[in-house]
């Protein structure tokens, strides 16, 4: 008498939302096995004890089926299957086949057995050719839970530079306060499209001890380009920061912005508004005598800033020549006017020229601004 239809298994590993490994078991249709019945009924026994969870009970009935003796290809085959089966449901007995590997890698990591993945579970990987890149993650991840980011990290650094690799660059680099890898991926990522990872170099360079107003002022700026202004402080502090500097048409266009995103609203934020419109009218009705005055200076520190207000008013290309010749001419903020340069050549569609600009400056704070313009102008 012969017993008929036991199914097969597939597992799947995956590496899903929050950096997590799920296994999910779904039985799928194989060819019909014809099995005696001394050898199908304990299989079937096997399969629900498995289901419910008994890993050591299902084993135990393999065995019963393994031991009636002078097994055909088809029981043999059958039996090799059920294993998959028990190890992909319970994690027991399956270290003997690619598949069983898998679904032991899989229940390790889910119940928290980290070591046994990154020791055991990876050699039986390899061992059956099952090692792959997914299953590489997995150890990194499973390295990372158990607070070994250093091995995880350098893992990871040859794993290439996919999204997920990065991300947990990230949250590895985090955990162990190596701000300069989670820095270095959060740029990577930036210059993959994933522009959400903005926030994460614009917090870093704002925690640059040393810098000056006119860097946040340039911090700032990309935050706004960047679409990273957090709240009305942000708009606000922009505002103030352009209008310091002289920068009216920019403050002007910022603090509209602000009203227009509703993060700005009331007297405050409307006088603020008023100022910068205000001084902005100013300084684009005296803009030919500020000229002149700026091409007579000794020293050409106006004319950057004229250029640089031009900029913020949509006119970059006329920001350029003035700020060029400011440098010319020599000013006491040099690596600042040279951003100012970059920003205004880039705005006008000289991107080479922008970086350019952006390579000759040389102090070690203002090319923290530098660089986030880098990054925005390889990104636009």
């Amino acid at each position: 008498m012969m017993m008929k239809s036991l199914r097969a298994v597939s597992l799947a590993l995956v590496l899903g939302a929050g950096a997590v490994v799920v296994v999910g078991v779904s039985p799928m249709s194989v060819a019909e096995a014809s099995v005696r019945a001394s050898v199908g009924k304990p299989l079937q026994e096997a399969i629900a004890l498995a289901k419910s969870g008994n890993g050591s009970g299902a084993m135990a009935k393999v065995r019963e089926a393994e031991g009636v003796g002078s097994l055909t290809a088809e029981e043999q085959r059958t039996i090799s299957q059920t294993k998959e089966f028990i190890a992909a449901k319970t994690g027991a007995g399956g270290s003997d086949t690619a598949t069983g590997c898998q679904a032991k890698f899989a229940n390790d990591y889910n119940a928290g057995r980290y070591h046994n993945v990154v020791s055991e579970d990876a050699d039986c990987m390899r061992k059956y050719g099952a090692y792959n890149g997914n299953s590489q993650l997995i150890v990194a991840q499973a390295y990372y839970m158990m607070g070994e980011c250093s091995t995880a990290i350098r893992m990871l650094n040859s794993m290439g530079d996919s999204e997920n690799v990065l991300s947990l660059i990230m949250s590895c680099a985090h955990r162990s306060g190596d701000s300069d890898a989670e820095q270095n991926a959060a740029e990577k990522l930036i210059r993959r499209g994933n522009a959400k990872y903005w926030t994460y170099a614009l917090g870093a360079a704002e925690r640059t001890k040393g810098l000056k107003d006119h860097q946040n002022l340039d911090i700032y700026r990309i935050r706004l380009l960047t679409g990273n202004m957090r709240n009305a402080d942000d708009y606000r502090l922009l505002t103030q920061l352009a209008l310091q500097f002289g920068f009216s048409n920019e403050a002007a266009t910022v603090a509209k912005k602000g009203l227009d995103a509703k993060m700005l609203s009331g007297d405050r934020d409307m006088k603020l508004l008023s100022v910068a419109q205000a001084q902005a009218a100013k300084d684009n009705a005296s803009f030919a005598a500020l000229t002149k005055q700026a091409n007579a200076a000794k020293t050409g520190d106006q004319a950057v800033k004229l250029g640089e207000n031009l900029w913020g008013a949509n006119r970059a290309a006329d920001g350029v020549s003035l700020i060029q010749s400011g440098l010319q001419k020599g000013v006491t903020g040099k690596d600042d006017a040279q951003i100012a340069l970059g920003m205004t050549l880039f705005s006008s569609g000289q991107k080479g020229a922008a970086q350019k600009a952006l390579d000759a400056v040389s102090d070690e704070k203002v090319k923290v601004a530098a660089h986030l313009w880098s990054l925005y102008f390889g990104t636009h």
